[in-house]
């Protein structure tokens, strides 16, 4: 075992030494100790546990309460279809299968690990790094809090069943109450569309004079973490032929289940130029939701292609005869096989991002696909006409104080899909027959080919498109200062600055800089002039995968020293300075063999302890942290 050292004395300060007068209130004074870090996580990152018992014949493993549902690769290789029970919901009304229900686990193991076990533990891991960052750092137990949610589930039935934004608000006072100080939250995908959920029902339950108050003192920071906030086109592909998100199940198994989860709706893509009505606006209108608009677009959108992305989302063929029944028999798909050339040819239609959130697409595909008659009545009663407000719409900047949008850019992502009857029965009845992906400014088809459309400046981070992750830069104000630097540790001189940059909204911000194809940077975009006491910052972090962004060292690095900016009374700037980056933990110090000494010289020193097994483990910071952090002031 490699023993290890403190690797940040001073960072314990944080939240230990720091010690002020416990004040109830949003001013916490420069004292870390009174911050506390509300974690939100993502879609299908809570783990599940079963809530009753359920015998599985021909197998040796049973369900009983408490056990791993979501997920327990053991018994979902074993017991298949009684796991499909656990995890199944009833498509219109959301309850649970008659033979076995599963609820969300509790605390901050719900969110480590998925599957915890020696080889499926570290391929389950979600939140672990993150964790042990905020251990590593001195940060006591009470004060990392994880809110997990059944992420099955839509929006209003969350708090119908579960009451989670009644206990979402408590946490957040409880926090305040215990440390004295506002809470920072940490939202990784869906769970940014569940703060927004929640921020929109908490304008309801409180009084509107309060509301912002409220916020004030309760909430210090927003950090949205590859926030979907136009959906995402991959959520389509899943409703239509499954998304295994690599599990040992079929595709038409996991569209099964895929489509009894309301929530999969809650990341369908939806265009930017059409909003749909409040709550608000419903009340004060005097008018009904039923009969009246779902969404009110600006012309752009009917003036520009692709609803503000890349491509359609959707082409698919259909056949060119009603009534083809898209739950065959078997013997049915043989006779249509056989009589096809009576069948004429298919019609291809292509749809937007508008047509899809709009449930358009559904609509005509009806007649050719059984789910699409259950997709509409659940994007109808959970979405469109949600009590609190449509979360198919674009986000506006959130009230809070400081909000840092961050999201992985330069990868390969699907963005527009092909599809055609595959000839199969339900669920296997349509087959992708063609992939769009972006990557890097341009279009391409699974083939290789470049496609025409209305590629971004970037690709998005492998699951959410580009344009949907950077819609948060139409946060940013008229003036933006860019700072594009290297993610690895360095001394100042690779930094490029521009500062205020013309921002137009509803317009992206390219910025002019250079980059080396060996390179991988953090561009930053930072505004705290546009809205008095607030800050906006956007980080694009290149090649930085969806799902993995979380365990990211790179982003915990600039969490942790924009947070140790923050609270430190020294302060120059409005945002930590980037003119260099050093190691922070002995964990960033490593071998040069070329040179034949520790990398990193200035920081780092060779000191063998006992237990260590190769000279990169032997290279340790010389000193304390201390005065390296004071350089980020």
């Amino acid at each position: 075992m490699r023993a290890r050292t403190a690797a940040l004395p001073l960072l314990p300060v944080l939240l230990l030494l720091l010690q002020g007068p416990a004040a109830i209130g949003g001013d916490f004074g420069g004292d870390y100790s009174k911050l506390s870090g509300i974690i939100i996580p993502g879609y299908a990152s809570t783990q599940l546990r079963a809530w009753s018992v359920l015998d599985c014949p021909y197998s040796p493993l049973d369900f009983n309460p408490l056990d791993l549902v979501w997920l327990d690769t053991t018994k979902l290789l074993s017991a298949v279809n009684c796991w499909i029970k656990c995890m199944w919901l009833d498509p219109h009304n959301q309850t649970d299968h008659p033979e076995c229900k599963s609820r969300p686990d509790g605390g901050l193991s719900a969110i480590t690990e998925l599957d915890p076990g020696y080889i499926t533990g570290p391929l389950s891991s979600v939140w672990k790094e993150w964790i042990k960052w905020c251990i590593e750092f001195g940060i006591e137990a009470n004060a990392i809090i994880a809110v997990p949610y059944d992420w099955r589930l839509s929006p209003s039935m969350l708090e119908e069943r579960d009451l989670y934004f009644h206990k979402l608000k408590l946490t957040f006072e409880t926090a305040l109450k215990l440390h004295g100080g506002p809470s920072i939250v940490f939202a990784h995908s869906l769970g940014n569309q569940v703060f927004r959920y929640f921020l929109e029902w908490l304008k309801l339950e409180i009084a509107p004079k309060h509301y912002i108050q409220w916020l004030d003192q309760h909430i210090h920071a927003y950090f949205a973490v590859g926030s979907p906030l136009l959906g995402s086109a991959q959520t389509v592909k899943a409703t239509l032929s499954g998304d295994t998100y690599g599990l040992p199940i079929s595709e038409g198994t996991a569209r099964l289940l895929v489509n009894s989860f309301a929530s999969t709706l809650w990341m369908l893509p939806f265009s930017k130029y059409c909003r749909a009505d409040n709550a608000y606006s419903k009340h004060f209108s005097g008018r009904s939701r039923h009969g009246y608009h779902k969404y009110h677009c600006e012309d752009q959108e009917f003036r520009s292609n692709f609803s503000g992305f890349p491509t359609n989302i959707i082409n698919i063929e259909i056949p060119s005869t009603h009534g083809f029944d898209a739950y065959p028999s078997v013997a049915e798909v043989a006779e249509a096989n056989l009589s096809n050339a009576e069948c004429g040819l298919p019609t291809q239609l292509s749809f937007s991002a508008r047509e899809i959130a709009d449930g358009t697409f559904f609509k005509a595909i009806e007649d050719y696909d059984p789910d699409s008659e259950r997709v509409l009545y659940q994007l109808q009663k959970s979405y469109h006409d949600d009590p609190i407000f449509n979360p198919l719409t674009p986000w506006d900047r959130p009230p809070i104080k400081n909000i840092f949008c961050i999201y992985g850019i330069d990868m390969k992502t699907e963005v527009g899909y092909y599809f055609a009857p595959s000839g199969k029965p339900y669920p296997d009845n349509w087959i992708i027959t063609d992939v769009i992906f972006e990557l890097e400014g341009s279009l391409f088809s699974r083939s290789g080919d470049l496609v025409d459309g209305n590629p971004g400046a970037a690709s998005g981070d492998e699951t959410v498109p580009y344009h949907s992750l950077s819609s948060c830069k139409n946060w940013l104000g008229s003036q933006v200062n860019i700072t594009r630097a290297p993610q690895s540790e360095h001394d100042g001189s690779d930094i490029q600055v521009e500062f205020n940059v013309e921002h137009h909204q509803g317009e992206d911000i390219v910025p002019n800089m250079t980059r080396s194809p060996r390179v991988k940077y953090i561009t930053y975009y930072e505004d705290s002039e546009s809205i008095t006491g607030k800050r906006t910052a956007v980080w694009e972090i290149d090649k930085a995968n969806h799902r993995n962004i979380v365990r990211s060292p790179v982003l915990m690095r600039e969490v942790w020293l924009q947070m140790w900016h923050d609270i430190h009374s020294d302060a120059q700037s409005n945002f930590v300075t980037k003119a260099k980056r050093g190691p922070f933990r002995n964990e960033d110090c490593y071998w040069d063999y070329g040179k034949a000494r520790c990398a990193l010289a200035e920081y780092c020193e060779y000191r063998y302890l006992f237990g260590d097994v190769h000279l990169g483990q032997s290279c340790r910071l010389k000193n304390s942290s201390v005065d390296l952090l004071l350089h980020y002031l």
